[in-house]
């Protein structure tokens, strides 16, 4: 019954978001919406019993800066923007989430055709022009989950804009661990599972040790992407996984 409670203010949360995305975000300043973003996502956070730790120091606002992330559930765009709210970049089927995806739209998200050149091509264009104009953005190279106990090869093409536009590429590493220490799978968006199945997983945990570490830019220019982009994973791997390093 306790489990179904939590389950229902954890979905009472999100409806909230769409109402306030939908009729809120558009009379908001920028400013007050990267607020918004922040405490609504640690409001999520908490629900979930996902205590976060903050490690290293999240990009200021005006800042221009790339972070380029590890990815484990659809939880890792909220736990990243409840330290430093960023526009993200994200494959197209995330839209096609229930709430979510909609969530995402309104928190104007870039979705990517990955398979389809021209997309990006056209996405290139996009966040080239969004650092210039000194904003932050947000990037996952694994191109999909994973259940938290590996990270996946980077793909480089993302990495091209922040490059053309002299931005700072943060690595950012984000894990969930149980109460003894062991990686939360439960808390992985991987496989068939659904959103309900995720919330229902985490909801079966006493609490998540949720951790994002921003760890310091790596200076990517004059440097060939792809060389870019493994030695940013590498710098996630150390940090999460320092006895495989």
């Amino acid at each position: 019954m306790v489990r179904v409670w939590r389950i229902t203010r954890v979905l009472t949360h999100l409806a909230q978001a769409a109402v306030v995305a939908g009729l809120g975000y558009p009379l908001m300043t920028p400013a007050r919406r990267r607020l918004a973003l922040q405490r609504w996502s640690a409001k999520l956070l908490r629900l979930l019993a996902a205590n976060l730790t903050v490690h290293g120091t999240p990009p200021r606002e005006g800042d221009t800066y790339l972070l380029a992330a590890n990815h484990v559930s659809w939880l890792d765009i909220f736990v990243i923007n409840a330290a430093a709210p960023t526009r993200f970049v994200a494959k197209s089927e995330i839209r096609g989430w229930p709430l979510i995806g909609w969530l995402c739209v309104k928190a104007e998200t870039l979705f990517i055709e990955r398979d389809r050149r021209r997309d990006l091509a056209r996405l290139d264009d996009v966040i080239a022009t969004a650092l210039n104009a000194g904003a932050g953005m947000g990037v996952f190279l694994e191109g999909t989950t994973t259940d938290g106990h590996e990270v996946l090869p980077f793909h480089s093409s993302l990495l091209r804009p922040a490059q053309q536009a002299a931005a700072n590429i943060v690595p950012v590493a984000i894990q969930y661990r149980r109460s003894d220490g062991s990686i939360c799978v439960e808390a992985a968006f991987d496989g068939d599972k659904t959103l309900l199945d995720t919330i229902r997983l985490m909801l079966t945990q006493h609490e998540i040790h949720t951790a994002v570490h921003f760890l310091p830019p790596v200076d990517g220019q004059g440097v060939h992407r792809k060389v870019l982009a493994r030695q940013t994973r590498e710098v996630i791997v150390r940090t999460l996984y320092p006895e495989k390093a």
